[in-house]
Protein backbone atom coordinates (compact mmCIF):
# COMPACT_ATOMS: atom_id res chain seq x y z
CA UNK A 1 0.00 0.00 0.00
CA UNK A 2 1.46 3.29 -1.07
CA UNK A 3 1.63 5.96 1.63
CA UNK A 4 2.14 9.70 1.48
CA UNK A 5 2.20 12.61 3.89
CA UNK A 6 -1.18 14.34 4.21
CA UNK A 7 -1.41 17.63 2.37
CA UNK A 8 -3.04 20.68 3.85
CA UNK A 9 -5.68 21.10 1.16
CA UNK A 10 -6.67 17.42 1.58
CA UNK A 11 -7.09 17.77 5.33
CA UNK A 12 -9.11 20.99 5.30
CA UNK A 13 -12.44 19.41 4.24
CA UNK A 14 -12.05 16.69 6.88
CA UNK A 15 -11.48 18.97 9.83
CA UNK A 16 -14.16 21.26 11.24
CA UNK A 17 -13.46 22.94 14.52
CA UNK A 18 -16.36 23.57 16.84
CA UNK A 19 -17.17 27.23 17.43
CA UNK A 20 -16.51 28.10 21.08
CA UNK A 21 -19.65 28.95 23.06
CA UNK A 22 -18.98 31.59 25.71
CA UNK A 23 -22.35 31.45 27.48
CA UNK A 24 -22.47 28.71 30.15
CA UNK A 25 -26.25 28.54 29.83
CA UNK A 26 -26.08 28.11 26.08
CA UNK A 27 -23.41 25.41 26.48
CA UNK A 28 -25.34 23.34 28.98
CA UNK A 29 -28.63 23.59 27.10
CA UNK A 30 -26.95 22.66 23.82
CA UNK A 31 -25.48 19.59 25.53
CA UNK A 32 -28.97 18.40 26.51
CA UNK A 33 -30.25 16.04 23.84
CA UNK A 34 -33.10 14.51 25.84
CA UNK A 35 -35.48 15.48 28.62
CA UNK A 36 -33.52 13.18 30.92
CA UNK A 37 -30.42 15.28 30.14
CA UNK A 38 -32.35 18.38 31.22
CA UNK A 39 -33.41 16.58 34.38
CA UNK A 40 -29.78 15.89 35.29
CA UNK A 41 -28.84 19.54 34.69
CA UNK A 42 -31.83 20.69 36.75
CA UNK A 43 -30.82 18.46 39.64
CA UNK A 44 -27.32 19.95 39.68
CA UNK A 45 -28.58 23.52 39.66
CA UNK A 46 -31.60 23.41 42.00
CA UNK A 47 -31.71 22.97 45.78
CA UNK A 48 -32.99 19.58 46.85
CA UNK A 49 -36.34 20.68 48.30
CA UNK A 50 -37.40 22.48 45.13
CA UNK A 51 -36.07 19.79 42.80
CA UNK A 52 -37.69 16.98 44.77
CA UNK A 53 -41.02 18.80 44.76
CA UNK A 54 -40.91 18.60 40.96
CA UNK A 55 -39.29 15.21 40.60
CA UNK A 56 -41.10 13.31 43.33
CA UNK A 57 -44.45 11.57 43.58
CA UNK A 58 -46.65 10.05 46.28
CA UNK A 59 -45.77 7.28 48.73
CA UNK A 60 -43.45 4.77 47.02
CA UNK A 61 -43.70 6.62 43.67
CA UNK A 62 -45.01 3.46 42.02
CA UNK A 63 -47.59 5.25 39.86
CA UNK A 64 -44.98 7.48 38.27
CA UNK A 65 -42.59 4.60 37.64
CA UNK A 66 -45.35 2.51 36.05
CA UNK A 67 -46.46 5.40 33.83
CA UNK A 68 -42.95 5.87 32.48
CA UNK A 69 -42.49 2.13 32.13
CA UNK A 70 -45.74 1.97 30.17
CA UNK A 71 -44.28 4.27 27.53
CA UNK A 72 -40.99 2.35 27.55
CA UNK A 73 -42.94 -0.87 26.91
CA UNK A 74 -44.14 0.37 23.52
CA UNK A 75 -43.38 -1.29 20.24
CA UNK A 76 -43.72 0.86 17.10
CA UNK A 77 -44.75 -0.59 13.73
CA UNK A 78 -43.34 1.56 10.90
CA UNK A 79 -44.45 1.63 7.29
CA UNK A 80 -41.78 2.00 4.61
CA UNK A 81 -41.39 3.76 1.27
CA UNK A 82 -43.55 6.73 2.15
CA UNK A 83 -42.79 10.33 1.20
CA UNK A 84 -42.09 11.89 4.58
CA UNK A 85 -40.13 14.91 3.37
CA UNK A 86 -42.71 17.10 5.12
CA UNK A 87 -44.65 16.37 8.31
CA UNK A 88 -47.48 18.34 9.88
CA UNK A 89 -47.52 18.35 13.71
CA UNK A 90 -50.47 20.73 14.08
CA UNK A 91 -53.98 19.91 15.25
CA UNK A 92 -57.29 21.55 16.20
CA UNK A 93 -57.56 21.45 20.00
CA UNK A 94 -60.53 22.85 21.92
CA UNK A 95 -61.53 25.25 19.17
CA UNK A 96 -58.10 26.50 18.14
CA UNK A 97 -55.18 25.34 16.03
CA UNK A 98 -52.01 24.35 17.91
CA UNK A 99 -48.63 23.84 16.28
CA UNK A 100 -47.69 20.76 18.29
CA UNK A 101 -49.65 17.94 19.95
CA UNK A 102 -48.70 18.91 23.48
CA UNK A 103 -49.18 21.80 25.86
CA UNK A 104 -47.68 22.88 29.17
CA UNK A 105 -49.58 21.44 32.13
CA UNK A 106 -50.44 23.51 35.21
CA UNK A 107 -47.76 23.37 37.88
CA UNK A 108 -47.77 24.99 41.32
CA UNK A 109 -44.98 26.89 43.09
CA UNK A 110 -43.23 27.35 39.75
CA UNK A 111 -41.09 30.35 40.70
CA UNK A 112 -39.60 28.23 43.47
CA UNK A 113 -38.09 25.96 40.83
CA UNK A 114 -36.62 28.90 38.91
CA UNK A 115 -37.33 32.60 39.34
CA UNK A 116 -38.67 33.21 35.82
CA UNK A 117 -41.48 30.78 36.63
CA UNK A 118 -44.77 30.91 34.79
CA UNK A 119 -43.73 33.84 32.60
CA UNK A 120 -41.01 31.68 31.04
CA UNK A 121 -43.51 28.89 30.42
CA UNK A 122 -46.25 31.11 29.02
CA UNK A 123 -44.00 33.07 26.66
CA UNK A 124 -42.21 29.94 25.42
CA UNK A 125 -45.56 28.26 24.79
CA UNK A 126 -46.90 31.28 22.92
CA UNK A 127 -43.78 31.41 20.75
CA UNK A 128 -44.15 27.70 19.94
CA UNK A 129 -47.88 27.95 19.24
CA UNK A 130 -48.99 25.62 22.05
CA UNK A 131 -51.25 26.12 25.11
CA UNK A 132 -50.00 27.10 28.54
CA UNK A 133 -52.07 26.23 31.62
CA UNK A 134 -51.73 28.41 34.72
CA UNK A 135 -52.30 26.64 38.03
CA UNK A 136 -54.48 27.88 40.87
CA UNK A 137 -51.31 27.32 42.90
CA UNK A 138 -49.21 29.36 40.49
CA UNK A 139 -46.80 32.05 41.62
CA UNK A 140 -47.63 34.57 38.88
CA UNK A 141 -51.00 36.26 38.68
CA UNK A 142 -53.67 35.51 36.11
CA UNK A 143 -53.36 39.02 34.72
CA UNK A 144 -49.54 39.04 34.57
CA UNK A 145 -49.44 35.79 32.58
CA UNK A 146 -52.03 37.16 30.15
CA UNK A 147 -50.03 40.37 29.75
CA UNK A 148 -46.78 38.47 29.16
CA UNK A 149 -48.30 36.20 26.49
CA UNK A 150 -51.22 38.15 25.00
CA UNK A 151 -51.18 36.14 21.79
CA UNK A 152 -50.93 32.76 23.48
CA UNK A 153 -53.46 30.03 24.16
CA UNK A 154 -53.78 30.57 27.91
CA UNK A 155 -55.77 28.05 29.95
CA UNK A 156 -56.62 28.39 33.65
CA UNK A 157 -56.54 25.38 35.97
CA UNK A 158 -59.07 25.43 38.80
CA UNK A 159 -59.05 23.62 42.12
CA UNK A 160 -62.41 23.96 43.80
CA UNK A 161 -61.85 25.28 47.32
CA UNK A 162 -64.05 25.10 50.35
CA UNK A 163 -64.54 28.83 49.85
CA UNK A 164 -66.60 28.68 46.63
CA UNK A 165 -66.80 32.44 46.22
CA UNK A 166 -63.02 32.76 46.13
CA UNK A 167 -62.80 29.90 43.63
CA UNK A 168 -65.28 31.48 41.27
CA UNK A 169 -63.63 34.88 41.67
CA UNK A 170 -60.53 33.31 40.09
CA UNK A 171 -62.68 31.92 37.28
CA UNK A 172 -64.12 35.37 36.63
CA UNK A 173 -60.64 36.89 36.54
CA UNK A 174 -59.46 34.28 34.05
CA UNK A 175 -62.43 34.92 31.78
CA UNK A 176 -61.86 38.68 31.95
CA UNK A 177 -58.16 38.19 31.10
CA UNK A 178 -58.98 36.23 27.94
CA UNK A 179 -58.22 32.65 29.01
CA UNK A 180 -60.08 30.42 26.56
CA UNK A 181 -60.22 27.11 28.48
CA UNK A 182 -60.96 26.19 32.10
CA UNK A 183 -59.08 23.09 33.23
CA UNK A 184 -60.85 21.71 36.30
CA UNK A 185 -58.67 19.31 38.31
CA UNK A 186 -60.76 16.75 40.19
CA UNK A 187 -58.30 14.26 41.72
CA UNK A 188 -57.28 16.26 44.82
CA UNK A 189 -60.01 15.87 47.47
CA UNK A 190 -57.05 15.64 49.86
CA UNK A 191 -53.31 15.86 49.32
CA UNK A 192 -51.33 12.78 48.38
CA UNK A 193 -48.55 11.57 50.67
CA UNK A 194 -45.58 13.26 48.99
CA UNK A 195 -42.89 11.89 51.25
CA UNK A 196 -39.93 13.70 49.69
CA UNK A 197 -41.59 17.01 50.58
CA UNK A 198 -42.21 15.92 54.16
CA UNK A 199 -38.62 14.77 54.57
CA UNK A 200 -37.29 17.97 53.03
CA UNK A 201 -39.52 20.19 55.18
CA UNK A 202 -41.04 21.69 52.03
CA UNK A 203 -42.73 24.93 53.04
CA UNK A 204 -43.53 28.27 51.45
CA UNK A 205 -41.13 30.06 51.85
CA UNK A 206 -38.44 27.32 52.03
CA UNK A 207 -37.34 26.10 55.45
CA UNK A 208 -33.73 27.06 56.07
CA UNK A 209 -32.47 24.09 58.04
CA UNK A 210 -28.70 23.45 58.28
CA UNK A 211 -29.07 20.69 55.69
CA UNK A 212 -30.91 23.07 53.34
CA UNK A 213 -28.14 25.64 53.62
CA UNK A 214 -25.40 23.04 53.01
CA UNK A 215 -27.28 21.71 49.97
CA UNK A 216 -27.62 25.25 48.58
CA UNK A 217 -23.94 26.21 48.85
CA UNK A 218 -22.94 24.75 45.46
CA UNK A 219 -26.03 26.33 43.84
CA UNK A 220 -25.43 30.08 44.24
CA UNK A 221 -27.24 31.09 41.03
CA UNK A 222 -30.56 29.75 42.36
CA UNK A 223 -30.18 31.67 45.62
CA UNK A 224 -29.10 34.88 43.92
CA UNK A 225 -32.16 34.76 41.69
CA UNK A 226 -34.43 33.79 44.58
CA UNK A 227 -33.21 36.58 46.87
CA UNK A 228 -33.03 39.37 44.28
CA UNK A 229 -36.44 38.93 42.64
CA UNK A 230 -39.96 39.51 43.91
CA UNK A 231 -40.60 37.46 47.08
CA UNK A 232 -42.23 34.12 46.41
CA UNK A 233 -45.97 34.12 47.02
CA UNK A 234 -49.08 32.52 45.63
CA UNK A 235 -50.55 34.73 42.97
CA UNK A 236 -54.10 33.72 43.86
CA UNK A 237 -53.78 33.03 47.59
CA UNK A 238 -52.78 34.55 50.87
CA UNK A 239 -49.37 33.74 52.34
CA UNK A 240 -48.87 30.34 53.96
CA UNK A 241 -46.18 29.16 56.36
CA UNK A 242 -47.03 25.45 56.69
CA UNK A 243 -46.19 22.48 54.52
CA UNK A 244 -47.58 22.06 51.03
CA UNK A 245 -49.70 19.08 52.11
CA UNK A 246 -51.19 21.10 55.00
CA UNK A 247 -52.09 23.88 52.58
CA UNK A 248 -53.84 21.50 50.19
CA UNK A 249 -55.79 19.81 52.96
CA UNK A 250 -56.86 23.18 54.37
CA UNK A 251 -58.01 24.60 51.05
CA UNK A 252 -59.41 21.81 48.90
CA UNK A 253 -62.98 20.68 49.21
CA UNK A 254 -63.54 16.91 49.54
CA UNK A 255 -67.31 17.35 49.02
CA UNK A 256 -67.13 18.37 45.33
CA UNK A 257 -69.43 16.24 43.13
CA UNK A 258 -70.61 15.98 39.52
CA UNK A 259 -73.38 18.44 40.40
CA UNK A 260 -70.78 21.03 41.39
CA UNK A 261 -68.96 20.42 38.13
CA UNK A 262 -72.19 21.01 36.20
CA UNK A 263 -72.59 24.30 38.07
CA UNK A 264 -69.03 25.34 37.15
CA UNK A 265 -69.77 24.41 33.53
CA UNK A 266 -72.73 26.80 33.58
CA UNK A 267 -70.57 29.65 34.91
CA UNK A 268 -67.70 29.43 32.42
CA UNK A 269 -68.10 31.03 28.97
CA UNK A 270 -65.32 29.13 27.17
CA UNK A 271 -64.19 25.54 26.73
CA UNK A 272 -63.98 23.29 29.76
CA UNK A 273 -61.71 20.30 30.33
CA UNK A 274 -61.69 17.98 33.35
CA UNK A 275 -58.29 16.73 34.51
CA UNK A 276 -57.67 13.70 36.69
CA UNK A 277 -60.04 11.16 35.08
CA UNK A 278 -59.02 7.57 35.82
CA UNK A 279 -61.78 5.21 34.67
CA UNK A 280 -64.22 4.64 31.82
CA UNK A 281 -67.37 5.17 33.90
CA UNK A 282 -66.38 8.69 34.98
CA UNK A 283 -65.39 9.47 31.40
CA UNK A 284 -68.90 8.54 30.27
CA UNK A 285 -70.54 10.69 32.95
CA UNK A 286 -68.40 13.68 32.00
CA UNK A 287 -69.25 13.26 28.31
CA UNK A 288 -72.95 13.18 29.22
CA UNK A 289 -72.41 16.30 31.34
CA UNK A 290 -71.24 18.16 28.23
CA UNK A 291 -67.61 18.96 28.98
CA UNK A 292 -65.40 19.60 25.96
CA UNK A 293 -62.42 17.44 26.95
CA UNK A 294 -61.08 15.16 29.64
CA UNK A 295 -57.47 14.63 30.66
CA UNK A 296 -56.59 11.08 31.61
CA UNK A 297 -54.14 11.70 34.42
CA UNK A 298 -53.15 10.38 37.82
CA UNK A 299 -51.62 13.77 38.70
CA UNK A 300 -48.16 12.64 37.70
CA UNK A 301 -48.30 9.95 40.37
CA UNK A 302 -48.56 12.65 43.04
CA UNK A 303 -51.94 11.69 44.54
CA UNK A 304 -53.02 8.03 44.80
CA UNK A 305 -50.01 5.76 44.44
CA UNK A 306 -50.67 2.61 42.37
CA UNK A 307 -53.36 4.48 40.45
CA UNK A 308 -54.17 3.37 36.88
CA UNK A 309 -51.61 4.16 34.20
CA UNK A 310 -53.33 6.73 31.91
CA UNK A 311 -51.63 5.37 28.79
CA UNK A 312 -53.03 1.89 29.49
CA UNK A 313 -56.50 3.30 30.18
CA UNK A 314 -56.53 5.34 26.98
CA UNK A 315 -57.90 2.86 24.38
CA UNK A 316 -60.93 1.87 26.49
CA UNK A 317 -61.82 5.51 27.18
CA UNK A 318 -61.43 6.51 23.54
CA UNK A 319 -63.72 3.67 22.47
CA UNK A 320 -66.33 4.82 24.98
CA UNK A 321 -66.30 8.62 24.56
CA UNK A 322 -63.80 9.53 21.85
CA UNK A 323 -66.54 10.66 19.47
CA UNK A 324 -68.20 12.83 22.14
CA UNK A 325 -65.29 14.86 23.47
CA UNK A 326 -61.52 15.26 23.18
CA UNK A 327 -59.45 12.80 25.18
CA UNK A 328 -56.17 14.31 26.38
CA UNK A 329 -53.44 12.58 28.39
CA UNK A 330 -50.63 13.38 30.79
CA UNK A 331 -48.38 11.56 33.32
CA UNK A 332 -45.08 9.94 32.49
CA UNK A 333 -44.26 11.77 29.25
CA UNK A 334 -40.50 12.19 28.91
CA UNK A 335 -39.98 12.15 25.13
CA UNK A 336 -41.53 12.92 21.79
CA UNK A 337 -41.80 9.17 21.21
CA UNK A 338 -44.08 8.98 24.25
CA UNK A 339 -46.29 11.68 22.73
CA UNK A 340 -46.47 9.91 19.36
CA UNK A 341 -47.33 6.63 21.11
CA UNK A 342 -50.15 8.34 23.03
CA UNK A 343 -51.57 9.87 19.85
CA UNK A 344 -51.43 6.54 17.99
CA UNK A 345 -53.11 4.92 21.00
CA UNK A 346 -56.03 7.34 20.61
CA UNK A 347 -55.19 10.55 22.53
CA UNK A 348 -56.19 13.78 20.83
CA UNK A 349 -53.62 15.85 22.75
CA UNK A 350 -51.07 15.54 25.56
CA UNK A 351 -49.66 17.73 28.32
CA UNK A 352 -46.19 17.93 29.88
CA UNK A 353 -45.42 18.98 33.45
CA UNK A 354 -42.10 17.70 34.75
CA UNK A 355 -40.47 17.85 31.30
CA UNK A 356 -41.26 21.57 31.17
CA UNK A 357 -40.00 22.18 34.71
CA UNK A 358 -36.73 20.34 34.07
CA UNK A 359 -36.11 22.75 31.22
CA UNK A 360 -37.10 25.73 33.36
CA UNK A 361 -34.70 24.72 36.15
CA UNK A 362 -31.94 24.13 33.61
CA UNK A 363 -32.08 27.55 32.01
CA UNK A 364 -35.20 29.65 32.55
CA UNK A 365 -37.06 30.70 29.41
CA UNK A 366 -34.29 29.33 27.17
CA UNK A 367 -34.53 26.02 29.01
CA UNK A 368 -38.26 25.81 28.33
CA UNK A 369 -37.54 26.59 24.68
CA UNK A 370 -35.04 23.73 24.71
CA UNK A 371 -37.63 21.33 26.16
CA UNK A 372 -40.04 22.22 23.35
CA UNK A 373 -37.27 21.97 20.76
CA UNK A 374 -36.21 18.50 21.95
CA UNK A 375 -39.77 17.17 21.98
CA UNK A 376 -40.55 18.70 18.59
CA UNK A 377 -37.52 17.09 16.98
CA UNK A 378 -38.35 13.72 18.50
CA UNK A 379 -41.99 13.91 17.37
CA UNK A 380 -41.07 14.82 13.81
CA UNK A 381 -38.35 12.18 13.56
CA UNK A 382 -40.63 9.46 14.99
CA UNK A 383 -43.42 10.37 12.57
CA UNK A 384 -41.02 10.15 9.63
CA UNK A 385 -39.64 6.81 10.79
CA UNK A 386 -43.18 5.49 11.16
CA UNK A 387 -44.02 6.64 7.64
CA UNK A 388 -46.71 9.20 8.54
CA UNK A 389 -46.91 12.86 7.56
CA UNK A 390 -49.71 14.14 9.82
CA UNK A 391 -51.06 13.43 13.29
CA UNK A 392 -54.33 12.18 11.81
CA UNK A 393 -52.43 9.36 10.10
CA UNK A 394 -51.31 7.94 13.46
CA UNK A 395 -53.43 4.90 14.25
CA UNK A 396 -53.48 2.00 16.74
CA UNK A 397 -51.77 -0.17 14.11
CA UNK A 398 -48.63 1.93 14.56
CA UNK A 399 -48.10 1.00 18.20
CA UNK A 400 -48.40 -1.97 20.55
CA UNK A 401 -48.37 -1.54 24.32
CA UNK A 402 -46.43 -4.59 25.47
CA UNK A 403 -47.88 -6.17 28.61
CA UNK A 404 -45.64 -6.26 31.67
CA UNK A 405 -48.33 -6.41 34.35
CA UNK A 406 -51.71 -8.11 34.02
CA UNK A 407 -54.59 -8.50 36.43
CA UNK A 408 -54.96 -11.82 38.24
CA UNK A 409 -58.33 -13.59 38.10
Amino acid sequence: MKRQLPRRHDLAPLLKFKRPVLSPKERRLASALTIEDLRRIAKRRTPKAAFDYTDGAADGEVSLARARQGFADVEFHPSILRDVSRVDTSREVLGGRVALPFGIAPTGFTRMMQSEGEIAGATAAAAAGIPFALSTMGTTSIEDVAAAAPGGRNWFQLYMWKDRERSMALVDRAAAAGYDTLLVTVDVPVAGARLRDVRNGMTIPPTLSPRTVVNAIPRPAWWINFLTTEPLAFASLDSWSGTVADLLDTMFDPTVTFDDLAWIRSQWPGKISVKGVQNVEDSRRLADLGVDAIVLSNHGGRQLDRAPVPFHLLPDVVREVGSDLEVHLDTGIMSGQDIVAALAHGAHFTMIGRAYLYGLMSGGREGVDRTIEILTGQIERTMRLLGVTSLDELEPRHVTALRRLSARD
